[in-house]
């Protein structure tokens, strides 16, 4: 047999072995792009949000019907993967493939067991003012076009509102989210007022006259479903905003998509307090000896006085703190240094997006005080917009200062970077440019929070504001906020924690402001296991940063290892794990 024919032969075994694998990338691959092609048409809204912009002159279906659409999408897309061999995928598809299954599986979970569809109002007040918000918000096409939109949308309030008294079960509506829905529900009007009206003129007389009459009905309806909900709604709210053990479980796992399970989240987070309190006390016990430097501690501090030495730190940095009406040109400032610093130490590559600082939509609070709003997966390179919430008008003096002693200058800063430079602005725009979209648009809210805390730490670590230690103390603070958020969330749900309960651990355990620590409440009420993100998405992220150190030695480089890490998009940690480090792709539990 000649050389020739040997090499051929070779050759032919080689491409018999690499087939299947080809043959199921290609198979994942076009099963992902039909499902991409297909899934957003179950929320035009949703789907303008992701960039997706086929739908932008329909409105959502919340009908038996449309869920039994739902149901019938992710059953179907199901059944297709299993057919697909993991083993036979590259290790990109690999995950893809898992964190669809998940996905799925999650969405049928929520469908069938949840079913907040059922008794949670927040869910429709965000739909109604994101119909309308989405379209106007960025410049993905000609504001006519848009404007087109918008009362595409605002002529099908009429249908929308009714479906939604139809769907919603008053009896198991928690009151804490039936009382927010009322406050919720006229924020559609105030984005009517702010971002559609002031562009009418700008129109056709035909397209005017269309619009101001599409607004003239849903306003009606608007006002219509508000009375609804405080007559009927409101009064007959009797559900419990607790979901038990057995439902937190399975949500918990179904949002962390980690190892970790809910008692190991919470002996670690246990452990962290205790660690973190005694750093916050060597660095207070630093600060308070700058202003007294006579002062004697005492060898084995009392847990009394480690409170007492921390708390007189905190003071100092409480003192720094903007006015009530100066939050937002505060943040700007912030954003324009936090920016600067992130360059001057080049500490990642900076996307070109542009980044804005807005006020919050009425629609959007009464849940936090600030978030990233980004571009969706299809919108690379549109505005990401970091809001903040105005100070309610109905506080007393009192309130306010407990406010601006939480978000005092430092604390500032720190949201900063955890919102914005450089957590989630840079890390989504980094995401949003993956070439695969299926994972974008599957994206781990685990890694997106771990990171923006992470991030909080690099910028602390690498000197900012010339290391002033009250600037880490600040940090260490938020960070043990976080740990809190995590044993309040499955304390809450799981174990019957009071309100005064989980005041204590706040306002005593992680130094919270009584007004942060009551707008905690309220929102570990309304939500449920996202709260607990924050704490597992950092501890991954420490535990990878230590790893990947380890495993480059000499070679670590921190921005090459920032670029890599957010080069994947936003996939679970365990995945972005595997991926750095080149270890086998984990299977979901």
């Amino acid at each position: 047999m000649s050389m020739l024919s040997i090499t051929v032969i070779l050759a032919q075994i080689a491409l018999s072995a690499t087939a299947p694998a080809a043959d199921a990338d290609l198979q994942f691959e076009q099963l992902a792009a039909r499902y991409m092609d297909e899934f957003p048409a179950l929320s035009p809204v949703s789907s303008t949000a992701l960039g997706d912009h086929r739908f932008d002159s329909q409105l959502d279906e919340v009908s038996q019907q449309a869920r039994q659409q739902e149901r019938d999408l992710y059953r179907k897309y199901l059944e297709q993967l299993g057919r697909i061999d993991l083993a036979d995928l590259s290790r990109a598809n690999q995950v893809d493939h898992a964190l669809l299954d998940y996905e799925l599986q999650g969405a049928l979970w929520r469908l069938d067991t949840l079913e907040e569809w059922a008794w949670n109002p927040l869910t429709y007040t965000g739909l109604c003012g994101s119909a309308i918000y989405n379209l106007m918000a960025r410049d993905f096409a000609p504001l006519p076009k848009r404007l087109g939109h918008v009362a595409d949308r605002l002529e099908q309030f009429p249908r929308l509102y009714r479906q939604i008294r139809e769907t919603l079960v008053p009896q198991r509506v928690p009151k804490i989210h039936a009382e927010t829905a009322v406050k919720q529900n006229p924020g559609v009007l105030s984005i009517l007022d702010n971002q559609v009206r002031p562009h009418l003129n700008e129109l056709p007389d035909d397209q005017r006259q269309r619009l101001v009459q599409a607004m003239a009905v849903a306003e009606a309806e608007v006002k219509k479903h508000q009375q609804w909900l405080e007559k009927e709604l409101l009064p007959n709210a009797r559900g419990d905003f607790r979901l038990g053990q057995e439902l937190f479980d399975r949500k918990l796992a179904f949002t962390l998509k980690s190892p970790l399970t809910r008692d190991q989240v919470r002996e670690r987070a246990e452990r962290e307090l205790v660690r973190v309190r005694d750093e916050m006390y060597n660095v207070s016990r630093e600060v308070y000896q700058q202003k007294f430097p006579f002062t004697q501690f005492p060898a084995e501090p009392s847990r009394a006085y480690k409170q007492a030495i921390i708390r007189a730190a905190l003071e100092m940095a409480y003192q720094d703190a903007p006015s009530a009406d100066a939050i937002v040109q505060t943040a700007k400032d912030s954003l324009a240094m936090c920016t600067d610093f992130v360059r001057e130490k080049d500490l990642i590559t900076l996307p070109p997006d542009p980044v804005e600082i807005i006020i919050m939509p009425e629609f959007q609070r009464g849940v936090s005080l600030a978030y990233c709003d980004s571009p969706g997966a299809l919108d690379v390179g549109l505005s990401t917009f970091y809001a903040i919430a105005p100070l309610p008008d109905d506080w007393t003096g009192q309130q306010v200062q407990s406010f601006l002693r939480e978000y005092n200058v430092r604390s500032i800063h720190d949201l900063t970077m955890h919102e914005a430079m450089p957590g989630h602005f840079v890390q989504l725009a980094h995401s949003n440019r993956y070439p695969g979209k299926l994972r974008s648009v599957l994206s781990s809210g685990v890694f997106i929070e771990g990171w923006a805390i992470y991030s909080e730490r690099v910028m602390v670590d690498a000197g900012f504001m010339d290391g002033d230690p009250l600037m880490k103390l600040i940090n260490l603070k938020w960070y043990l906020r976080g740990i809190g958020n995590a044993l309040i969330d499955q304390a809450i749900h799981t174990a019957g924690m009071t309100r005064d309960e989980a005041m204590r651990l706040m306002v005593e355990d992680t130094f919270q402001e009584e007004r942060e620590a009551a707008a905690k409440w309220v929102r570990a009420q309304l939500t449920s296991a996202q709260l607990t993100t924050y704490f597992v998405g950092t501890q991954e992220l420490f535990d990878l940063r230590r790893d990947v150190e380890q495993a480059w030695g000499k070679d670590f480089n921190l921005k090459t290892y920032h670029d890599k890490i957010l080069s994947f998009g936003s996939p679970p940690t365990q995945y972005v794990r595997a991926l750095v480090l080149e270890e086998p792709i984990p299977r979901m539990r």
